[in-house]
């Protein structure tokens, strides 16, 4: 993993804070993996708190400039990325590998040993955050042109061949 930040749970206090920053030798590797043409920063400020019935809450604040790729014009596209996060840790308890909370069904990730790697949380949720169809500032999709027609869906052929059978 690119931004590997492993923190062992067992001698963690009761609640803990982290700020973490990937390093240029990171980013590269990271701006590659999430088909980034840069990612000039990548911080996130980490508190890790145990709760009751050995459950472990990361929440997290992120932020980070990245630069993308218009999906137009194929410019490059810088932006500003903000978020929080929250993840549930802890052993399974139902049997089937994964630790569900009473109430709304709540997905508890398991714990791999004694460690969590809050890099990797952070790499994954900056995954989550990027847009997924950036634009340069002013550029709209293309639309067909009045009286031009738009191409058959490719469903298309198959209603059609639906409906003959």
């Amino acid at each position: 993993m690119e931004f590997s930040r492993p923190v062992t749970i067992e001698p963690l206090p009761d609640e803990a804070v982290f700020d973490i920053a990937a390093s240029e030798p990171e980013r590269a590797p990271l701006a590659h993996r999430f088909g980034l043409l840069a990612l000039d920063r990548l911080e996130a400020r980490i508190r890790l708190e145990r709760l009751p019935g050995g459950l472990l809450r990361l929440a997290a604040d992120l932020a980070a400039d990245v630069v993308q790729e218009c999906v137009v014009t194929l410019e490059p596209v810088a932006s500003r990325l903000e978020d929080s996060f929250t993840l549930l840790y802890g052993e399974p308890q139902n049997g089937a590998g994964e630790v569900v909370l009473s109430g709304e069904a709540e997905l508890v990730e398991p714990i791999p040993g004694s460690t969590i790697d809050i890099g990797e949380a952070v790499a994954q949720q900056l995954s989550l955050v990027l847009d997924p169809y950036p634009r340069a500032p002013g550029v709209v999709a293309p639309t067909p042109a009045p009286g031009e027609t738009k191409p058959d869906s490719p469903f298309a052929a198959l209603a059609k061949w639906k409906r003959k059978s």
